[in-house]
């Protein structure tokens, strides 16, 4: 089947409390069984997710600023995982039962696959044993929720052999997500975007826990941004989910339109990546 793997490290309590439980609850719902793997330090957290039959680690890498390092991380979880599709989710991140039925049309050797995500409010713990509960929940999303652009990358599909080796990023901070679609594009890897497959409820969060967060742009700046930018190897090699080369729908894999085709084949040239990273920072401003 698969593996899903996250790291969760703040404080397990309040409105993250709810956030991490209803994540965490929503992996455990299918069908068959995934392996699920938690990476944290929270005592109560670990002490939860062992409850569910979550596999968990409580050693990892740190930078000085004690956000945990995604290499290490994404290291451990290919040596233990029971399974050869691995999936990085975020630890916020509510999945449906579209998610493995979209992993389950890939026949492809190696590949990356992403989409993008529905950001919802959601102040509560969800109850899982009401059977309907999927259902509600995207009724909810229907009416309330807002489908996140194509920057926001909460989770990465993949074969534990793709030969992809991640340097020191801080998990939780802008350039990770976006240089490894660059370095899978660049090894000539499918980039596949699920969004039209599958449906992932990303639970809205302030991002008090970070001195150096940006309410207003919703992310942690400050230097451990500017440390993953350069362990990048800038903006230049940083892309989105609109740069995938297929699209996953019901019926399978197909072609991105036209426009957006030309964009994701352009996106390969160094110069083009550079043009494009001037019109987002024209854009940002």
């Amino acid at each position: 089947m698969i593996t899903i793997f996250t790291i969760a490290n703040k404080p397990f309590e309040g409105h993250t409390k709810i956030i991490v439980s209803n994540a965490l609850k929503s992996w455990t719902k299918f069908y068959p069984k995934c392996e699920i793997i938690l990476f944290s330090e929270k005592k109560e957290l670990l002490d939860f997710a062992s409850s569910l039959g979550i596999k968990c680690f409580s050693e990892m890498k740190k930078n000085d600023f004690g956000t945990p390092f995604l290499s290490y991380v994404f290291k451990k979880s290919r040596e233990t995982a029971s399974n050869q599709i691995l999936a990085y989710v975020n630890s916020d991140i509510i999945l449906t039962s579209s998610f493995t039925k979209a992993i389950q049309k890939i026949n492809n050797p190696v590949f990356l696959l992403n989409g993008r995500r529905w950001d919802l409010d959601i102040k509560e713990e969800i109850n899982f044993e009401n059977t309907d509960w999927e259902k509600e929940l995207m009724e909810e999303v229907k009416k309330n929720g807002k489908l996140h652009s194509y920057s926001g990358i909460d989770y990465f599909i993949f074969p534990k052999s793709l030969p992809i080796e991640l340097p020191d990023f801080a998990v939780g901070i802008v350039g990770w997500d976006n240089w490894l679609i660059f370095k899978a594009k660049s090894l000539k890897i499918p980039i596949i975007d699920c969004t039209e497959s599958i449906n992932i409820i990303h639970q809205n969060h302030n991002y008090s826990y970070s001195a150096f967060a940006n309410e207003k742009r919703k992310r942690v700046e400050g230097p451990e941004m500017e440390k993953n930018i350069k362990l990048a190897g800038g903006f230049v090699n940083m892309l989105t989910i609109r740069e995938a080369d297929w699209i996953l729908t019901e019926q399978g894999l197909k072609k991105p339109s036209f426009s957006r085709n030309i964009f994701s084949k352009l996106s390969s040239f160094y110069l083009f990546r550079c043009l494009l990273y001037l019109k987002r920072k024209i854009q940002n401003l």
